[in-house]
């Protein structure tokens, strides 16, 4: 797998950096700022940044610039480092490009070993999916999600 390169608020960052300590990475595919499921993903990986950091690597890449990535993360009190793949391959080589070309949301977990890094699993995210504890809270209500939708802000 190439070694790509990204962009960070504090500068380009290949994919091989983004491993630092460990020899494994989670990657999220995060469609950006304008996405309120993804944000609300997010938000929720948030609250798990150092349960999930002290086993992996944990990234969000999106194709959001690097000062709007920081911006939004500054304003939602996220503590998880943020890459944009704007500009490069990767969201497509990684599958994670709509065929009308938006972007989808999605994990990617990346091994690193011997110099060579190899994605050893992919798999989409979606409303209702394992990755946001939220959907089964609201699975214990009578009437389930019903029509509700995330929002940027609540009341």
């Amino acid at each position: 797998m190439p070694d790509y390169t990204f962009k960070a608020a504090d500068g380009d960052v290949t994919l091989s950096k983004l491993f630092g300590r460990h020899a494994e990475l989670i990657m999220i595919h995060n469609m950006g700022a304008s996405c309120p499921y993804c944000t609300l993903w997010a938000d929720g990986y948030n609250g798990l940044y150092g349960h999930l950091a002290d086993r992996a690597s944990f990234v969000v890449s999106s194709p959001d610039k690097p000062t709007a990535q920081k911006a939004f993360a500054n304003k939602r009190g996220w503590r998880f480092p943020l890459v944009s793949h704007a500009g490069t391959s990767f969201a497509d080589d990684m599958g994670y490009r709509s065929k009308s070309g938006g972007y989808t949301p999605g994990i990617s977990v990346f091994r690193q070993k011997g110099g060579k890094i190899v994605r050893v699993l992919d798999t989409p995210e979606g409303p209702g999916d394992d990755f946001c504890a939220l959907w089964h809270l609201f699975d214990l209500l009578p009437g389930g999600p019903g029509d509700w939708r995330p929002k940027f802000r609540y009341r």
